[in-house]
């Protein structure tokens, strides 16, 4: 299935879906977009840079300060209303587990809800639903909000990864999400360690052979950093080897914070694989 989020000028290409957190403590970039005018700058770099999809959030996903509905609409639908504003075609997803944070997302703009959470609050996909956006189908294993795996154990983590996203994603269509704006997220990191992020990885085609888009949250995680060896401002390398290795499957997206770099090893991969052409040829031509 073709995703709807996909470049129409590149359409055999992934797409990528730039980070924006509205929050003072990111794990990665420790609040470096939480004033507006940063988020805005940063907002215009990853477009720029060639991202497809602006993600953003204003919660931090793992365990940190409390942050309630009311603060957590104040911090992303304003920006998200000047973001549309400033693009109007452009495809804003909102990162966030509440519906009611969803659906004020949505009315200021948002045509995507990236639901990280696997779906924790039922009426999230029915929102997304009843305002026809899309929708990302996560698989946390039942983990609670902003907790980190404790002994985490599955069978078999892709096949639970394929019943738990496509069940979502069955139910999102159900609700009224158009069939082309569902996202499946085998979701790294949350509700999982670091070896079965590898399993996933090395049998992601299973997952694409759902015939639902994939979107992978790679981008500096903890089972990268585990993987390598390295802390969290030193796991690009790692983050854009494993995004190569999933973009030659034909994963459809790619959450990133490094959104050129992130382009770059799309498309050179997809030159490799003859999907895509160089952007520019001379060399031994002129």
């Amino acid at each position: 299935m073709a995703s709807g989020f996909a470049d129409p000028a590149n359409p055999g290409l992934a797409v990528v879906m730039a980070i924006v957190n509205r929050t003072p403590d990111s794990f990665y970039d420790k609040g470096a977009t939480y004033a507006v005018d940063k988020a805005l700058a940063a907002v215009d770099a990853a477009v720029v840079a060639g991202a497809r999809i602006i993600d953003i959030g204003g919660v931090k996903a793992g365990p940190g300060q409390r942050v309630d509905a009311v603060e957590e609409s104040e911090r992303v639908v304003p920006l998200i209303a000047q973001v549309r504003m400033a693009y109007p075609d452009l495809a804003i997803s909102v990162d966030t587990w509440r519906s009611d944070v969803a659906d004020a997302a949505i009315r200021a703009g948002a045509t995507l809800v990236n639901d990280t959470w696997a779906g924790h609050d039922p009426e999230l996909v029915q929102v997304a639903g009843q305002h026809r956006v899309g929708y990302v189908c996560s698989h946390t294993g039942g983990a609670i909000p902003r907790t980190r795996p404790y002994r985490v154990h599955y069978d078999d983590v892709v096949a639970d990864v394929i019943a738990e996203t496509t069940a979502l994603a069955e139910r999102a269509v159900a609700c009224g999400v158009p069939e082309n704006l569902v996202f499946v997220d085998p979701t790294h990191d949350f509700g999982k360690n670091t070896f079965h992020g590898l399993e996933l990885l090395r049998r992601i085609d299973e997952v694409v052979a759902t015939g639902w888009p994939v979107l992978m949250a790679l981008s500096n995680k903890d089972f990268v950093g585990e993987t390598v060896g390295r802390p969290v401002d030193q796991r690009v390398p790692g983050t854009l080897a494993a995004t190569a290795w999933s973009a030659a499957r034909g994963v459809a997206a790619f959450r990133a914070h490094q959104v050129q770099e992130t382009v770059d090893v799309i498309r050179m991969t997809g030159a490799i694989a003859g999907t895509a052409h160089p952007v520019s040829t001379i060399r031994g031509l002129v």
